[in-house]
This record gives C-alpha cells, sequence and structure tokens, in this order.
C-alpha cells in the first residue's frame, strides 16, 4: 500500500513509539490521526509535528476501552480526516504490578485497555476501510507475551491475547483487509524496569512462527526501531 493521500489512526499517539509511528507515517505521505487518553499537551505537540510535515493531522480523546469513545474517535476521524485506511493499535497500559500486590483491577486495566481495545478499534474501523475497498490494521504486540517479564503478569497476558485476536481477526476479515502484529522487543523500560534489566530480558525473546504472521524482534532499541 502506498501511503500517499491515505489516511492512518495510531491509538497512543501523543508519545513514546506511537508518536514515532505517526511521524514515520506522515513522513511518507499519509494524513494521520492519533489518539490520547490523558496526554492533551503532548498530542498537541504531536499534531504540530505532524502538520509540518505538510500532511492533515488530527489529535482526538479516547479511551479505547469504552466502546463509547472509540465509537467517537472512529466518526471524528472520518469526519476530520474523510476516510480511514490504517489503524495502528499501539495505545497501551504497562504498569509493573508483582503478583503479591495484584488486584481486579490491574488485571481489568491491562486487559481493557490492551485487548478490547483494539477489539473496539478494528470492530469500527473496519466498517470505514469496507467503503473504500480495504485496508491495513496493524497490532503492537510485545515478546513477553511469549516470555513474559516478572512483576507484569496482566500486561504479559494481555499482550499474548492480542497476538491470539490478530490471528482471528486476520482469519475473518482477509483478502482485503490484512491484519498482522508486530511483536518488537524492549523499546523504552516500562516503570520500574531499567533498560539494562530491559535488554537482559530480551535474550529471552522469540519468533512465534504464525499465519498471519507476528512479526517478532528481540533487539532492545529505541521507538525509531518500532
Amino acid at each position: 500500500m502506498t501511503l500517499q493521500g491515505r489516511v492512518a489512526l495510531v491509538t497512543g499517539g501523543a508519545r513514546r513509539v506511537g508518536r514515532t509511528i505517526a511521524v514515520a507515517l506522515a513522513r511518507r505521505g499519509a494524513d494521520v490521526a492519533i489518539s490520547y487518553h490523558t496526554s492533551r499537551a503532548e498530542a498537541t505537540r504531536a499534531v504540530e509535528e505532524l502538520r509540518a510535515l505538510g500532511v492533515r493531522a488530527a489529535a482526538i480523546r479516547a479511551d479505547v476501552a469504552a466502546s463509547a469513545d472509540v465509537a467517537r474517535l472512529i466518526r471524528q476521524t472520518d469526519r476530520q480526516l474523510g476516510r480511514l485506511d490504517v489503524l495502528i493499535n499501539c495505545a497501551s497500559a504497562f504498569v509493573r504490578t508483582p503478583f503479591s500486590a495484584l488486584t481486579e483491577r490491574d488485571w481489568d486495566l491491562h486487559l481493557n485497555t490492551n485487548l478490547k481495545g483494539p477489539f473496539l478499534c478494528a470492530l469500527l474501523a473496519v466498517r470505514l476501510m469496507r467503503k473504500t475497498g480495504g485496508g491495513k490494521i496493524i497490532n503492537i504486540t510485545d515478546w513477553a507475551g511469549e516470555r513474559p517479564y516478572r512483576d507484569y503478569l496482566p500486561y504479559c497476558v494481555s499482550k499474548a491475547a492480542l497476538s491470539a485476536l490478530t490471528k482471528a481477526l486476520a482469519k475473518e476479515l482477509a483478502p482485503r483487509i490484512q491484519v498482522i502484529a508486530i511483536a518488537p522487543g524492549p523499546v523504552l523500560p516500562p516503570p520500574g524496569m531499567t533498560r539494562r534489566a530491559a535488554s537482559q530480558s530480551s535474550s529471552l525473546a522469540v519468533t512465534v512462527p504464525a499465519r498471519p504472521r507476528v512479526q517478532s524482534s528481540s533487539r532492545s532499541g529505541r521507538p525509531r526501531h518500532a
């Protein structure tokens, strides 16, 4: 797919890896909508950066775990940018949760944001994509779904489940809408984990053979590598 004249939506696109992805899409000619939950100031700066690259851009506040917010996100993307060709599910909860202190609230936070969110976004984005003949959905997973971090149980489970969702969606939506997952190694360490610890953990990464494929990387890197 050429990106010139296409519209991409990057959830969690105001900061970290999501912002880097949004900028990369804009550099290739795509108009870009980003969603944010609490990072309003960063979202505003991200949109300014995107528009400076000569593309149209929009920042839309949404909690991807809330169906009403997702419906508004997709609706506003269509209203402001006119179509939707690419959905990148990058919004993610990533909180240290030692097992001894783990609660149902921790579980719900990660599963709702990291699994339910991408499901809801895909469900509604597909309706727009079908109007223009097809599209792409890319889910940002994590190799930790296969080789979990200690003290991040809900996060790791949610990313493993997102890989399964990716495969199921790909079966449902092929051939006009292609769905893949990208599973980076450590890029930015989560709160409570040093970059050194993340790099040491990355030696356990594996590539999971899947059709549709899940692309996995064991390299500790920077957002631009994703």
